[in-house]
């Protein structure tokens, strides 16, 4: 089985690629129709329906409830979208999703629930490592800790919420990455949010990537630090950034900056790209930034070990001054935490909005965390007693662990979805070993029959994201890959792929990765060999070792 971590020979083998105009001026002309359509019908309804209005103008003394421009994309763009997102779903996120069944007969303003249920293959959930189980160790085990300890955790860390789970997850986590001390924090977006208002303000300068999540760039806004940006895992224009930023310091105040933070994180959730951690390094110490990591999707899907981008590249934590991450993607719980030095940890436990106020974690989803985090590692569990609950546990596996089962798994799935897609000429960018496998679709037309008939015809369930969430030219499905995934499961997206995306027009690549020798048999469509699905299944394992080194 494949294990993940850096390879420069699979990074040189991933040609650049991306759509012609003519994609780009019908994607263009596709919203500029929707808002178009949508400013005529507000301009029209409110003169006819006023009441139908009322939240958007002001109306007997009160003033609109909404902006009438700011809800304008949500109202007229986004709701003719709407069936597919917000799915209802019943059970376990795991290899498959029940959905509750829903039909709609205003366009999508309103559902109405059919009582049937269908279930279909999950690819659009953060299920990385398949711990998102009502059966098994992790689950038995949170069973057993709900008996004991109950579910609600007394408070706040600062007051009275600070048990015994929590300080032995706390150290296992900081085990587990290699560093001094961690701090877990209930709820992931509120970790990036209250950490960097905890360690810069007024003063102080951030430099985030382009495309960091919104929780970084709330945390970064709230910290009254200025803010400046570079093109995203572009070393040359971080360089670029931090020299002009240095040189020049506080403009107004002709002085230089208090700190400077560098925000990064190790996956990104909509690229798919995994961060050029080597490169930041080397800019920290030529620079002497501190490097703050969010391995909020990385941790626990990236490297041979599950540690993340670090373990990926085999660097040593303890050269990243902050590591921050989240327990949902690829441990089935909740929350995030904070990783580092003692002394950042401490500071951190005495003014972190989020480890004073904020209530901790559940005794019982502290339990999830650890379970699944000792089965990441290879560690004993306290109780072996629970192994026969769960058959595909006792498989032999050739003395491989759990863990490591599900990481090679993971890691399979990962490059085999993303080589298999590029093979059929689709452009996927994004890093090869990333178990998020974005597909560009550009239209929102597009986006909308896709997911559709990936769920009506192949029972499929894919997340599909186009503006604002992306940029408006770059409307993207997204593939979630799981170690819980089979080969059949891979092979059966690539089925349903190939066939909507002949008949939506979405074979746009110019390159195809895998073997640089062989001749584009595509009429002007670039340098390599386009596959035929076929011969993608029957090729799979090539498609995956073709780029190992070793």
């Amino acid at each position: 089985l494949w294990s993940s971590k850096f390879n420069s020979k699979s990074k040189a083998n991933l040609c650049p690629d991306d759509g012609n105009y003519r994609t780009y001026l019908t994607t263009y002309f596709s919203y500029l129709l929707l808002f178009l359509i949508g400013h005529v019908r507000d301009a029209i309804g409110k003169r006819l329906f006023p009441k139908d209005y009322e939240q958007l103008m002001p109306h007997n003394g009160y003033a609109a409830l909404n902006s009438d421009f700011g809800s304008f994309f949500t109202r007229r763009v986004k709701s003719k979208l709407d069936d597919c997102f917000s799915r209802p779903v019943t059970g376990p996120p795991g290899r498959t999703i029940k959905l509750l069944d829903r039909t709609s007969l205003d366009y999508c303003f309103n559902f109405k629930f059919t009582h049937t249920i269908t279930q279909a293959l999950n690819i659009a959930s953060y299920n990385y490592l398949g711990f998102a189980q009502s059966r098994g160790r992790c689950a038995h085990a949170v069973e057993r800790d709900i008996l004991k300890s109950g579910v609600f955790s007394g408070g706040s860390g600062a007051t009275v919420g600070l048990m015994t789970q929590h300080v032995k997850a706390e150290k296992l986590l900081a085990s587990f990455l290699g560093v001094q001390d961690s701090i877990i924090i209930s709820q992931g977006f509120a970790t990036n949010s209250t950490t960097l208002p905890a360690l810069v303000g007024p003063g102080c300068l951030i430099i985030s990537d382009e495309l960091n999540h919104a929780s970084i760039r709330f945390g970064a806004r709230l910290s009254g630090a200025m803010v400046r940006t570079y093109k995203h895992n572009n070393m040359r224009d971080l360089e670029r950034v931090l020299r002009n930023s240095i040189s020049h310091g506080q403009t107004r105040k002709l002085r230089g900056w208090k700190k400077i933070i560098v925000a990064v994180e190790g996956l990104y959730s909509m690229e798919g790209s995994i961060v050029d951690l080597p490169g930041l390094l080397r800019l920290r110490e030529k620079f002497k930034f501190y490097l703050y990591l969010d391995e909020a999707h990385s941790i626990g899907a990236l490297g041979p070990n599950g540690r993340g981008v670090c373990d990926y590249y085999g660097v040593d934590p303890n050269r990243v001054d902050i590591l921050m991450g989240t327990l949902t993607k690829s441990f089935g719980a909740s929350g995030g935490y904070i990783a580092g030095s003692k002394l950042l940890i401490d500071h951190l436990r005495r003014k972190s909005h989020s480890s004073v106020y904020a209530e901790s974690l559940s005794p019982a989803v502290l339990t999830q965390i650890t379970t699944s985090m000792k089965l990441i590692a290879g560690k004993d569990l306290d109780d072996q007693s629970n192994a026969s609950n769960n058959a595909e546990n006792n498989k032999d596996h050739r003395s491989l662990g759990e863990g490591q089962i599900r990481l090679k798994r993971l890691a399979f799935n990962s490059r085999y979805l993303h080589a298999g897609l590029k093979k059929l000429g689709f452009i996927v960018p994004g890093d090869m070993d990333s178990p998020i496998v974005p597909l560009l679709v550009f239209q929102p037309g597009k986006l909308l029959l896709f997911s559709r008939l990936m769920l009506q015809r192949y029972s499929i369930v894919v997340v599909v994201v186009g503006y604002p969430a992306t940029p408006i030219v770059s409307g993207r499905v997204r593939f979630c890959v799981s170690a819980c995934h089979t080969k059949e499961d891979i092979d059966k997206v690539l089925i349903a792929t190939d066939e909507i995306g002949e008949m939506l027009g979405l074979k746009l690549a110019k390159y195809s990765s895998g073997n640089q020798s062989s001749k584009s048999t595509r009429k002007g469509k670039g340098c390599f060999t386009f596959w035929k699905i076929e011969e993608v299944i029957s090729r799979a394992r090539e498609l995956v070792y073709d780029y190992q080194i070793d």
